[in-house]
């Protein structure tokens, strides 16, 4: 469960001029589909444990999602538009919540179809390590699963992602090999359990 709040936290969401900012309001506006490869790094609020993941993120507007990660196990959380679903093929369980109870005011809700202006109040932040930041704060604090959230936008390519959630832990993702408005099939966005699956209500 806590990965899947990190992850749905993690999907959507400059410098002293708004490049990185013109670059976030962009990608909201025009990227309707998108597939990338990511690389996600969880540090503990200590700063010395850390834990490093990878898999891939297609999206499509609006609300359906799949994140399939495959280091150094395998899950996949997907979102078809009204519900949640995640699957963990080593304990053959799944969970599935409503989409509007999972989602709330996160970055995958933008990505995946919400309200820029509605949920957040974004601020440029000064460029580091090559990138334009934006950061990210909820309009309403209820139910936040997360302290803080950047974007970091390479030109006007969507590049990092870093969240600090409600316990101190800092999560970077990383994509690379951004595509978008691709032609994505249906079924990359529906999930069925498979035989013998034990099926949670959340």
């Amino acid at each position: 469960m806590k990965k899947l709040i990190i992850t749905l936290a993690l999907l959507t969401l400059g410098s002293a001029h708004a490049d990185g900012l013109g670059a976030l309001q962009q990608f909201v506006a025009e990227a309707r589909s998108g597939r990338a490869q990511f690389t996600q790094t969880v540090t503990a609020p200590d700063g010395k444990r850390k834990k490093s993941s990878s898999g891939s993120f297609e999206f499509q507007r609006p609300n359906q999602f799949r994140f399939a990660y495959d280091k150094p196990a395998e899950q996949l959380i997907v979102g078809d538009g009204k519900k949640v679903w995640v699957y963990d093929p080593d304990l053959a369980q799944a969970s599935v919540r409503a989409m509007d109870q999972a989602l709330g005011a996160t970055p995958v809700a933008l990505l995946a179809g919400g309200d820029l202006a509605r949920d957040f109040t974004l601020k440029a932040l000064p460029a580091e390590q090559g990138l334009d930041w934006v950061q990210a704060s909820p309009k309403r604090s209820e139910g936040n699963a997360f302290q803080s959230l950047r974007l970091g936008f390479k030109g006007k390519e969507l590049a990092a992602l870093e969240l600090v959630d409600a316990f101190g832990q800092r999560s970077l993702m990383q994509f690379s090999g951004l595509q978008i408005n691709l032609k994505l099939a249906p079924e990359r966005f529906r999930f069925e359990p498979p035989a013998g699956t034990d099926l949670v209500q959340q």
